[in-house]
C-alpha cells in the first residue's frame, strides 16, 4: 500500500426505514421470514445466540467491519447507533480472539440497543447473559482483542454469507438471524403475512392427522419420480 489506511472510516448517515415497518416484523419467526424471502436471508448456522432464552429481537442494522483481533470499529458503531438498532459487526470470521465481552454488551444494553450480531467470537458468556443483550456470535473464547484498527462503520459488509447494509432490518430468534434489505422491506412484510396464514393452515392439518403435504404427494405420483 502507498499509505497506511485510517484507523477507522465512519459513514454515519443512512436512510432509516419507517418505524411501522420495523414494528411489523416484531415477533416474526425467522423460518417464516426466510420463506417470505424465497428461502434465503438467514446468516450461517454457526452464528448462534449466547443465550437462547434471550434471542428474539428486531431492529435497524448499523454495520461495521472490525479487522481480525481488533474491535475499534465496534465502538465506532456504538457511537452512531440509536436505541433499538442492531449492530452487525463483520470480523472476517476470526477465531483466535473475541470481538466483544460482557462489559461492552452491558454498555450496549445501557444504550438501548436491540442486539449485537457478529461472525466473530465473544467472551465472558455468563456476564453477557446477565447483561440481557441478545448477542449472536460464532463461539466463545477468552482471548481479548486490541483497538488498533483498521475498520469501517456504516459501509456494506457480509456476515455469515449474507450482505448487510445499514438501514436494513434484522430479525433474530433462537434459530438464527435473518437480514431483510430495506429495498424489499414492504414487499417482504406482505409476503410474510401470506406465509404466516399458510403456516396456520398447515399446522391445523398436522394436528388433524395429516401425514403428507398435498404438493409432495402430487410430486411423488408424477412422472418426474422414477420407480424401479
Amino acid at each position: 500500500m502507498l499509505d497506511d489506511p485510517p484507523l477507522l472510516t465512519i459513514k454515519a448517515g443512512f436512510t432509516r426505514p419507517d418505524p411501522a415497518h420495523v414494528a411489523a416484523l416484531k415477533g416474526a419467526q425467522t423460518s417464516h421470514l426466510v420463506d417470505a424471502l424465497d428461502g434465503r436471508g438467514a446468516l450461517d448456522w454457526t452464528i448462534k445466540p449466547c443465550d437462547p432464552a434471550n434471542a428474539s429481537f428486531v431492529g435497524v442494522a448499523v454495520t461495521c467491519h472490525a479487522y481480525p483481533a481488533d474491535n475499534l470499529a465496534l465502538f465506532g458503531a456504538m457511537e452512531i447507533a440509536q436505541p433499538g438498532d442492531v449492530i452487525m459487526c463483520a470480523n472476517d470470521s476470526y477465531r483466535l480472539t473475541a470481538l466483544v465481552g460482557d462489559l461492552v454488551a452491558g454498555m450496549m444494553k445501557n444504550a438501548g440497543l436491540a442486539a449485537l450480531v457478529t461472525d466473530g467470537l465473544a467472551r465472558d458468556r455468563a456476564g453477557i447473559v446477565a447483561a440481557g443483550l441478545p448477542l449472536f456470535c460464532a463461539g466463545i473464547v477468552p482471548n481479548s482483542p486490541a483497538k488498533n484498527g483498521p475498520g469501517s462503520v456504516g459501509l456494506p459488509v457480509t456476515i455469515g454469507g449474507v450482505p448487510v447494509s445499514s438501514g436494513g432490518v434484522i430479525v433474530g430468534d433462537p434459530d438464527g438471524v435473518v437480514v431483510v434489505p430495506q429495498a424489499i422491506l414492504e414487499a417482504t412484510i406482505r409476503r410474510l403475512r401470506d406465509v404466516q396464514a399458510a403456516e396456520l393452515k398447515a399446522e391445523a392439518m398436522v394436528k388433524a392427522g395429516a401425514k403428507m403435504t398435498a404438493s409432495a404427494a402430487a410430486l411423488l405420483k408424477s412422472p418426474r419420480v422414477l420407480r424401479l
